[in-house]
């Protein structure tokens, strides 16, 4: 059975109703380059293996098309990034019993659509209910136990373990919870904007008996007691 989702997401990449975007313009530079040097022989494979469009052949050409020395200067500077663990950045904005770090951001690595770092929760621990504006977050759990609640009363409940993957909407009210009483709980948070908007919330008439939600679809049945 086709997940309606699904289909949508290869439609978004296969159907001819949405246009493709403008290619910037270091990427018709350097497919002009390997026009040039395919036309010469000289590229790695030849001008007959990439004479194909498609993402995967522009991926495969420009790594093979060589690069004059202002690309490569560019591209020392413009690159790729690692952030090592002892380089993560704490001023950032907070939330109580959560200690958040910074690892990639515009300031530390050029990013422009997406902020990530760390998050530790110490043992018994919780947050504050607070909400991060519109921006959409995900997290990944690394070690530990993660018991997140949201809702206008935190009225709805669901666990996460490592490996696991959560994602929260833009302006839902939230609440971190460590659920384990022996362990920190370690996971890894990205963010869709660069502003670290947390608005911290005080929240009235805090559920006091949660409810526990499962994702169930045709790709999340309802798990078996």
């Amino acid at each position: 059975m086709a997940t309606p989702g699904l289909a949508c997401s290869f439609q978004r990449f296969g159907d001819a109703r949405w246009p493709r975007k403008r290619e910037p313009k270091r990427v018709a530079t350097l497919r002009e380059e390997f026009t040039r040097q395919a036309a010469k022989g000289k590229t790695a494979a030849g001008a007959g293996r990439f004479s194909s469009a498609g993402p995967g052949d522009r991926l495969r050409m420009f790594g093979s098309a060589p690069m004059n020395d202002r690309n490569q200067a560019r591209w020392r500077l413009d690159g790729v990034r690692v952030v090592h663990s002892n380089e993560l950045d704490i001023n950032t904005p907070q939330t109580e019993g959560m200690s958040r770090a910074a690892a990639i951001t515009h300031a530390r690595a050029g990013a422009e659509k997406l902020w990530a770092g760390t998050v530790v929760i110490h043992p018994m621990a919780k947050t504050g209910a607070h909400h991060h504006g519109p921006v959409e977050s995900v997290i990944y759990v690394v070690r530990g136990r993660a018991r997140m609640r949201w809702g206008d009363r935190l009225e709805f409940v669901a666990d996460a373990g490592p490996g696991d993957f959560i994602y929260v909407p833009p302006y839902v009210p939230h609440q971190e919870i460590n659920a384990s009483d022996d362990d920190p709980l370690s996971c890894v948070v990205v963010r869709s904007g660069q502003e670290a908007v947390v608005v911290n919330l005080d929240l009235p008439n805090v559920e006091a008996n949660p409810e526990t939600v499962e994702w169930i679809d045709d790709l999340h049945p309802p798990r078996r007691g």
